[in-house]
């Protein structure tokens, strides 16, 4: 039996597991009435953009398809590469949609779980966010194990890389838009003008902002993280073909080629093992209970890998490699909790900033982020060296998978986050009082510092990723990059510059979105009469609709961009290609480390000043911090996490279409 049975077994143990959580959620009560009215408005928010949003995507997957089958006919490649690029979109689509489900059907059943303690509420949110990782995780290696053992070759899953990667990018920058200009009008207007707090049923606005939650950090960060992952399989596999022949191995065949997709079964099993440890170990502290899970994961996954990589008698340096890239997780990880929390001092000098003026915070913010840029660059860098010291190229991509192994774990915990940010606007627009309240942004609180961890987690994995995609790339066109060639310099210089200007059209478009939601916010609050005494309801729908049509409007430009220009560079040149690759490699990880560490220290500062510090809700400093969140919100929730998917998806691009290049 081949190795990819195994991982194909394992993958259809983590949907099984997965659809036995839905199972046990769907049980728990949904609450009273108003609980459960609150919830299903954000579920049919959430699922009408998702649905629109899909539409207008597949309209690019068919165009895509048709081209990559025109190209399979003339035989510039094989016809299993269309099918592949199908079936990775579907997939990609299939887990972001199951996962926005589960989550949008689990927040009233999270809020009222909070009302017996905060431990039945942390179960039912981390139980959601499980259902997200385990099913991103099992439907990418049930993908990748069947194609591979329909076709028999490694390099005829690029397309399935290429299918996810088209998915991801359409879905965060889209999902980005929507929830960002939700919360930024919300919050202008809501907060600082009208003075009303967070999640007020008054404002127009709060319905939209919490379905935003659920688009962009649920479904938008299953379909970046499905990407990464199968794309760190994907270039292992490929490179393991080069590695068997060096080691005299079998080709295609070798074990080599199928031992990431065994190592990412492996995976599963220690995500399973960390996720039931969170539900069933009680713990009073639920950070403390969510990074018990993450470390049980680990020392899991490493205990297991070990066992794996001695029974096949694979070279030991391949553990080394593995290991490597799962460390480095952990420290990104680590260090992106201490950039962003409030319970440590950079968040805490940002609130203090506050006091001052709404400028200094922006400074102050941007300086944090800056400076966290440090360890997440040398901890990847390590890695780096020390996989390829281990296991040389094919090293650098086990690394990644490592870094991805525990991605059930880890996106569990990141899901987790906008479950519980519901229940908590939930609980405040239901009147549901103080002990619910404060319970539900504990949780809540939380979130935010799980979220951050996952999109450190989301850019590192990005950059090792990018690399082996990149070394792929590299491998297949026999080329050495050097900068006393003007073609490798320029092709550097080109693709630093991709992030930059792919971050402008995304900020952009969320200030252009935001604009509109702003004025209408001030229309209802001006024209709609008692709304702001409570004798009136808002129109939450026209709020809605105005994030939807922004979200799916601005997306297409940003997304295509990624996609033509390095088919357009290719044409042109392959090495000008590698170079753009690398340039835009290094450039996007500086970029998006400093983007989401900085908008998520700028929330967390205002959640500080919020528990009643520097004045508290209301104060000077309040109305501050609140202005460094709002700019940090595009930064952490658009352009940041989508700068992950834009380098990747360019290096796949470069090696799908690389027959016409050549």
């Amino acid at each position: 039996m081949q190795l990819a049975h195994l991982s194909l077994m394992m993958s259809v143990l983590s949907i099984i597991t997965a659809i036995l959580l839905v199972i046990w959620i769907l049980k728990r009560p949904r609450g009273s009435h108003d609980v459960s009215e609150l919830s299903r408005k954000i579920y049919e928010g959430a699922m009408a953009f998702l649905n629109k949003e899909y539409t207008a995507i597949s309209v690019f997957v068919v165009v895509v398809a048709s081209i990559l089958a025109f190209l399979a006919i003339t035989g510039y490649m094989s016809m299993a590469t269309p099918f592949s690029f199908l079936f990775g979109a579907f997939l990609s689509a299939l887990a972001g949609n199951v996962g926005m489900r589960v989550a949008t059907t689990s927040n009233c059943r999270t809020v009222w779980a909070v009302k017996k303690d905060i431990h039945s509420g942390l179960r039912v949110a981390f139980s959601s966010g499980a259902v997200m990782g385990l099913t991103v995780v099992g439907l990418g290696l049930f993908g990748l194990s069947l194609l591979y053992l329909i076709f028999g070759d490694p390099s005829l899953l690029f397309g399935f890389g290429f299918g996810a990667s088209s998915i991801a990018l359409f879905a965060r920058v889209g999902g980005g838009i929507y929830t960002k200009s939700a919360d930024m009008g919300a919050d202008l207007v809501g907060k600082i003008e009208a003075g009303i707090p967070e999640d007020d049923p008054r404002n127009p606005a709060v319905i939209a902002d919490n379905v935003g939650d659920n688009v962009g950090d649920v479904a938008g960060m299953g379909s970046d993280l499905f990407e990464s992952y199968v794309d760190s399989i994907i270039s292992a596999m490929a490179l393991g073909v080069l590695f068997s022949a060096t080691m005299g191995g079998l080709g295609i065949e070798s074990v080599y080629v199928q031992l990431p997709l065994i190592l990412a079964g492996m995976g599963i099993i220690s995500s399973i093992i960390g996720i039931l440890a969170v539900i069933f170990i009680k713990s009073h502290d639920p950070a403390t209970g969510m990074d018990r899970g993450i470390y049980i994961s680990a020392m899991s996954m490493l205990i297991l890998s070990y066992i794996v990589i001695y029974m096949f008698g694979v070279e030991e340096g391949i553990f080394y490699s593995l290991a490597s890239g799962l460390i480095a997780g952990v420290v990104i990880g680590l260090s992106t909790e201490y950039f962003t929390s409030y319970e440590y001092s950079p968040t805490r000098k940002i609130a203090r900033s506050a006091v001052t003026s709404p400028a200094v915070v922006i400074i102050s913010g941007l300086s944090t982020g800056m400076f966290s840029t440090l360890i997440p660059i040398l901890a990847v860098a390590l890695s780096i060296i020390c996989a390829y010291a281990s296991a040389h190229l094919y090293g650098i991509a086990i690394a990644a998978v490592g870094m991805l192994s525990t991605l059930g774990m880890s996106l569990a915990s990141d899901t987790y986050g906008p479950v519980a940010d519901n229940a908590a606007g939930i609980a405040e627009m239901a009147g549901l009082g103080r002990v619910v309240r404060e319970r539900a942004e504990m949780l809540d609180a939380v979130g935010n510092t799980t979220a951050a961890i996952g999109k450190g987690l989301a850019i590192g994995s990005a950059a090792l990723t990018a690399l082996a995609l990149f070394v792929t790339y590299s491998s297949m066109v026999h080329i050495k990059l050097s900068l006393a060639e003007p073609e490798t310099v320029a092709g550097l210089l080109i693709g630093a510059s991709m992030p930059f200007i792919f971050s402008s059209l995304t900020m952009a478009a969320v200030g252009r979105a935001a604009m509109k939601m702003v004025e209408e916010v001030r229309r209802q609050f001006r024209e709609i009469p008692g709304l702001l005494e409570g004798k009136a309801e808002p129109d939450t729908k026209k709020c809605v609709e105005i994030s939807t049509v922004a979200g799916i409007k601005e997306m297409i430009v940003p997304g295509a961009l990624a996609v033509i220009v390095p088919i357009v560079v290719g044409l042109f040149s392959t090495k000008i290609l590698g170079g753009l690759l690398a340039g835009a490699t290094v450039s996007g990880f500086l970029l998006a480390v400093l983007m989401a560490n900085a908008g998520g220290a700028w929330d967390n500062a205002k959640k500080y000043i919020e528990r009643g510090h520097f004045g508290g809700k209301g104060s000077t400093s309040h109305k501050s911090a609140v202005v460094g969140d709002t700019v940090g919100d595009p930064l952490k929730d658009t352009s940041g996490p989508s700068l992950n998917i834009l380098i990747k998806l360019m290096s796949i691009v470069a090696i799908v279409f690389l027959p016409i290049f050549l």
